[in-house]
């Protein structure tokens, strides 16, 4: 072996060694609580959407974390027609249903109750936009398709 070789595979050595001293120094400055603070306590209740309509005896609830704040960066409200919002929703349900009802192919953790939508019922614009939206986020965040 000639010394510029030696040199080589001292600097590599020197390199490695720097790279594992600093990869266990990032690892042990990051603290973990297991005990979950207020603001994650905060960000969770705030992250509960109830939608509701006594007169026709529905109501939905939407507890995902980090919901609200992705649907601020969303389309405004009456962006979508309500007939888009509407036939979107009937095809993202009757998926979403296709997919509780096979909990061996689907992931029933992601799947957990069936959605009674029905094409007769007039939900009303609201109920329909925060549907589609949750939909869509439900998608971008577990990386599914419906």
């Amino acid at each position: 072996m000639d010394l510029l070789t030696l040199w080589k595979e001292f600097q590599m050595k020197n390199i490695a060694a720097a790279l594992v001293i600093l990869l266990l120094i990032c690892c042990c400055s990051q603290k973990k609580s297991l005990v979950p603070d207020k603001a994650d306590e905060v960000a969770l209740t705030k992250d509960t959407i109830r939608i509701a309509n006594d007169s026709l005896e529905y109501e939905v609830i939407i507890i995902e974390p980090g919901f609200n704040a992705w649907l601020t960066t969303q389309k405004p409200r009456n962006y979508y027609s309500l007939i888009y919002l509407e036939n979107r929703n009937i095809r993202f349900v009757t998926e979403w249903n296709n997919r509780v009802a096979q909990p061996y192919r689907y992931d029933p953790n992601l799947y957990e109750m069936r959605i009674d939508y029905f094409t007769h019922i007039h939900y009303g614009y609201e109920v329909n936009y925060l549907l589609y939206h949750y939909f869509m986020y439900f998608q971008s965040r577990y990386k599914q398709r419906l």
